[in-house]
């Protein structure tokens, strides 16, 4: 009977982590690591955009690779050890449980509750009670800012934030990322770092947001 390749993957991790593996692979770390994983999904979106199939069969299994190499770091924990299968298992059930409409009795309309149950399911298994509950706030400032004003209008929270005026009509991939590369353009002429300055606002959100539940800021 043939094996299978994730799991023979599991077996190749467990001899390069092992005594008398790869020197290397031996030292490495849950954070040592993180800059690979990081580098490795910006690669795997470099081959979609550009349509390169084999880059991208090339660059999920990289992806893959770090998804097992942490999992092989975090087996040999003394605290709090687990495996890849216990990753699978997490996974596997938490797909089935935020998937009522395909795995239980629940009805949707679209995908548009789809997504509005799983965050309802996904606040309920966590016990949040704010916006802010789970945003990764180490992300890029855009898609941070993306992320929470996105919770914030799944909250009803009003946030007043302030408005372009000189941005008129509808929005369009276009037109918004003209308007993006000339604030970016008009930053970089002046001496501003963008990214910095766009975290700045994040920050005035999260206190909008923190305000709008009733919490200190």
């Amino acid at each position: 009977m043939s094996t299978s390749y994730l799991q023979r993957l599991v077996e190749v991790m467990d001899t390069l982590r092992s005594p008398g593996g790869c020197p290397w692979d031996g030292e490495q770390t849950h954070e040592s690591l993180v800059k690979y994983l990081l580098e490795e999904s910006y690669e795997f979106v470099d081959s979609l955009e550009s349509g390169d199939r084999a880059g991208m069969r090339e660059e999920l299994g990289d992806i893959l690779l770090q998804v097992y190499f942490h999992a092989r770091i975090a087996q040999d924990s003394v605290e709090d050890p687990f495996t890849i299968e216990d990753v699978a298992q997490s996974i596997t059930e938490k797909l089935i449980r935020r998937h009522p409409h395909v795995f239980g009795d629940a009805k949707v309309s679209g995908s548009g509750e789809v997504l509005e149950n799983w965050e309802k399911i996904k606040a309920l298994e966590k016990g949040r009670t704010s916006a802010l509950d789970g945003i990764a706030m180490a992300q890029p400032a855009l898609p941070l800012v993306e992320k929470l004003l996105y919770r914030a209008e799944k909250n009803d929270l009003e946030l007043s934030l302030p408005t372009a005026p000189h941005l008129e009509g509808s929005a369009t991939e276009d037109s918004v990322g003209k308007a993006l590369l000339e604030v970016i353009a008009w930053a970089n002429y002046n001496g501003i770092d963008a990214e910095r300055a766009l975290r700045s606002q994040a920050h005035q959100i999260i206190a909008r947001i923190n305000k709008a539940e009733g919490k200190a800021e």
